[in-house]
């Protein structure tokens, strides 16, 4: 039987920091130890260099029936960069200690990748074809992996009707209204579309002594103000209406869906699941302007970080340009599309399955990720993409803070947790 434990740990003395803008290098190493792995369980993995030294690995196991449609289980090989200074233990060093592995990576990914890799390892017999694929730059725009096998080599994804990855299937411990704890288990229907926007406020240059009223700064700040204090509407996605729904019945309280806010209310720290995703946010982020104090600049500059909800883009669009006024324009510096699959699904269906099989208590719900993962690439596939990445966590753990997080480390019992939740779903699904 092949360790997760240890597996994980090596995954987690790759190196494999992504700094954005191509400069990373790491992956090359870590994908020839993954393709290694999948060799070795008698697969035939593929090495895809997208540029030097970043490198994808795609391998497909076959399934008892091949009349079914395959799935796709994909995860990145990359990771956020760590300052040593700031950990109590060596973020590349992959230590155990006090019933957690510690590392850079340790939830995101690396520990679902090392799960996977465990159960092909240990002679995985799933139902249906599997097309794994471990992949470069995700923490960065996908350029180099992701998006780029599924735009030069759509082939190998042939036949994928569904895929798991990333961000859902753990466990959060949340108050009832009996005063017992339910345990949720939230699977990632959906995410929120990426929309990152350069603004540009143009006007007169001139000398900042003498009055001005087509200052470009102006124009740009007040158009940020505008977008700032802007509230969005709340839009209640399907998913969005299913997890409140269902996370209510769970936990006894009342759900109105006209009173949203007020549903949130009442659902206590579950609510904090949802918010984010209640509506579209545009939050300003960088300015640029200027290059002397006593100079009023023609051009002036602002990026906004913009998310958008299934099925809202174009509105939000509208409304932002009504926002901007006439002397300042906006081009995309990012675009993504939204993320939703259905939630009435056999594949939900057989993810909760596989939960309670381990954990018989388990409550499974539906919701949308705030963020974007590699399942913006592969969804325009017609792939239905979901956030399954199955991990017990202890009451308490602070999970949602260990992504890009100093100390990032998971449990030991959730490793072996998630192992066992993600072979009965490749088995059965």
């Amino acid at each position: 039987m092949a360790n997760v434990e240890s597996l994980c740990a090596q995954l987690l003395r790759f190196d494999t920091t992504n700094r954005g803008h191509g400069d990373a290098e790491g992956e090359r190493d870590a994908a020839e130890f993954v393709a290694g792995v999948l060799a070795g369980a008698g697969l035939e993995p593929v090495v895809l260099e997208s540029a030097p030294r970043r490198t994808n690995v795609v391998a497909r196991l076959p399934g008892a029936d091949p009349s079914l449609p395959a799935l796709l289980v994909q995860g990145h090989l990359d990771v956020v960069p760590a300052d040593a200074a700031d950990w109590t233990v060596p973020p590349f060093a992959g230590e155990v200690r006090d019933g957690f592995l510690w590392g850079r990576g340790a939830v995101d990914m690396k520990d679902f990748i090392a799960m996977v890799l465990t159960a092909v390892a240990d002679g995985l017999r799933p139902r249906r074809d599997l097309v794994l694929a471990f992949v470069a730059d995700e923490e960065d725009r996908g350029e180099y992996g992701a998006h780029w096998l599924a735009a030069e080599h759509r082939e190998l994804f042939d036949g994928c009707v569904a895929a798991i990855s990333e961000s859902g299937g753990y466990t959060y411990h949340v108050p009832a209204a009996d005063g017992s704890v339910k345990r949720l288990y939230p699977v990632g229907t959906a995410e929120r579309g990426t929309a990152h926007m350069r603004l540009t406020a143009r006007g007169r240059a001139g000398h900042a002594s003498r009055p001005n009223r087509e200052n470009a700064v102006v124009r740009l700040v007040g158009a940020l103000q505008r977008i700032a204090a802007h509230e969005w509407p709340v839009t209640l996605t399907p998913t969005v209406e299913a997890f409140l729904v269902r996370t209510g019945q769970a936990l006894g309280v009342e759900v109105d869906l006209s009173d949203v806010e007020g549903t949130m209310a009442r659902l206590g720290p579950a609510a904090r699941l949802v918010e984010p995703t209640i509506r579209n946010s545009t939050t300003p982020t960088m300015l640029d302007a200027g290059y002397k104090v006593n100079v009023i600049p023609s051009l002036a500059q602002a990026q906004i970080d913009t998310r958008t909800l299934p099925g809202t883009e174009k509105q939000l669009l509208e409304e932002i340009d009504e926002l901007l006024g006439p002397d300042i324009t906006r081009e995309f510096v990012a675009h993504q599309p939204a993320v939703q699959a259905p939630v009435d699904s056999p594949w939900f269906t057989a993810m909760a399955d596989a939960l309670r099989s381990q954990d018989p208590e388990a409550v499974v719900v539906p919701y949308c990720m705030g963020g974007g993962t590699d399942a913006k690439a592969f969804s325009p596939l017609g792939i239905a993409c979901y956030g399954f990445a199955p991990l017990w966590l202890p009451e308490g753990f602070p999970y949602r803070a260990m992504a890009h997080g100093v100390d990032e480390r998971v449990p030991l019992e959730g490793l072996h947790f998630g192992k066992r939740v993600l072979q009965h779903f490749l088995t059965h699904c």
